[in-house]
């Protein structure tokens, strides 16, 4: 065969792996084979990934519900085909945030987002007036449930779709006031999503991709959240190669300490002492373990090392929200793959359920699975098939391993364990190093009379 001949066709609208617009994404298969079930909704669908779903036909029902109550709520007399026409105009720019084609005509798409769209701000005004009698907010299971269909990566829809739909149903641009839906979306998204009442400032969020995006938000501090529309800096590009584990760091003498006030989950902090890092024999961890009431001076409080830890709480629920916001790290910030670092942070202090237990005693961690095991066995999994190309924890990780490879941190560590754990045996420890003392002195002192004779 003359290889001349051969040629290959290229077509001339051939699409661009990704568009620029591109947010909401099928999660890759090896990760998705890791755990099926936590990328996939179990009660509602919504966008075109898993429409048509046989298992989440039921809820179709209810959508068509909520779309009816809808029209019927809104005072401006928007008409669906006002609200359709809303779509149709930036259908290109929606289908391109979607990852993959998703094969549905025209007519068919706007429909879909549309009857979607007003499911999702219909159940959110609902919730907000707290309905006794309406059918999802009466049953939690189920209300519980939509809820974090809500949160997966695969079940979205662009942010700017839902706000658009809800400003031009309530909002009248020409009197410049707000009518029965005075509450702009994104507080609405942010009073259902916050369900420990935090994070209800929308004014410290900027772009909001989709849902999933905005729990993302939940979890970082502003910094981290600018840092994430600019290029990757250096200094977070090191690799996270080793930490030891909890119950290694506290074998040296390393305190955790729970942080729960509104500080982000992933800011961690081990403040310096540079007096300790001068003169670690000044560490006087062993006196204050005897004497806690010592610590009422800060001074002396400084004398401790200390891990500072946002409260974590894990539950049933736990797997699926982490999983589906490092699937969008992996996807979307993958030079800023913050929940990743600390997920693959916890993997490397998390080894076996005695480590659990340490950071469950020191407050750090709030388990709601009952077992130990199963906390670390989740935490062990979280990391397989994530790649994780530069941790924001590396320069903190590798302060941590200074610490812990200074033998005298250890020296202190093991002679407050043995001996001063508390006051009791701290007291004791004392009593026999003062008699030790005198029975010693007593020894020399007629060897010494000798002398000065």
């Amino acid at each position: 065969m003359d290889a001349s001949e051969l040629v290959i066709d290229i077509p001339s609208d051939l699409p661009p792996a990704e568009w620029p617009e591109c947010c909401i994404y099928r999660v890759p298969k090896l990760l998705r084979k890791v755990n099926e079930k936590a990328y996939t909704p179990k009660l509602v669908s919504i966008g075109p990934f898993h429409h048509g779903n046989d298992d989440l036909k039921d809820m179709e029902k209810h959508k068509l519900r909520y779309f009816k109550d809808f029209f019927q709520r809104t005072t401006l007399k928007k008409s669906q085909k006002d609200l359709a026409s809303i779509i149709a105009a930036k259908e290109e720019t929606i289908r391109h945030c979607y990852s993959e084609e998703c094969g549905l005509e025209s007519k068919d798409f706007v429909k879909m987002i549309l009857l979607d769209a007003i499911f999702i701000i219909e159940l959110f005004l609902r919730l907000t007036e707290k309905r006794e009698n309406d059918y999802i907010p009466s049953k939690p299971w189920l209300e519980h449930g939509i809820y974090y269909d809500l949160i997966v990566l695969e079940n979205q829809l662009p942010f700017f779709v839902l706000e658009d739909l809800h400003k031009s149903a309530f909002f009248d641009s020409s009197s410049l006031s707000h009518r029965q839906g005075d509450t702009p979306f994104r507080e609405l998204s942010l009073l259902y999503f916050s369900r420990n009442g935090k994070h209800k400032n929308s004014d410290i969020y900027g772009n909001v991709n989709h849902f999933t995006d905005l729990l993302r938000y939940f979890f970082l501090p502003p910094k981290l959240l600018r840092d994430s529309f600019l290029p990757p800096k250096p200094s977070h590009q090191g690799p996270l190669d080793h930490l030891y584990s909890a119950t290694e760091l506290d074998e040296a003498g390393l305190k955790f300490k729970a942080i729960k006030d509104d500080r982000s989950l992933v800011d961690i902090k081990f403040p310096e002492n540079k007096f300790l890092k001068c003169c670690p024999c000044f560490n006087l961890s062993w006196l204050l373990a005897c004497l806690p009431c010592l610590k009422c001076f800060p001074c002396l409080e400084g004398m401790e090392r200390f891990l500072q830890v946002p409260c974590f709480e894990v539950d049933d629920s736990t797997e699926a929200l982490l999983r589906n916001l490092m699937a969008l790290e992996q996807c979307h910030y993958p030079f800023h793959g913050y929940i990743c670092s600390y997920v693959l942070l916890l993997d490397f202090l998390i080894n076996t359920e005695k480590d659990v237990a340490l950071l469950v005693d020191k407050k750090v961690i709030v388990n709601r699975l009952g077992s130990n095991t199963a906390v670390a066995d989740l935490i062990n999994n979280l990391c397989t098939e994530i790649e994780v190309t530069g941790s924001y924890y590396s320069d903190l990780c590798t302060n941590i391993n200074v610490y812990r490879d200074n033998p005298w941190n250890h020296v202190m560590a093991s002679m407050k364990s043995v001996y001063f754990p508390d006051f009791w045996r701290g007291t004791a420890a004392v009593v026999g190093l003062i008699v030790l003392t005198f029975t010693f002195w007593d020894f020399l002192r007629p060897y010494l009379k000798k002398k000065k004779k």
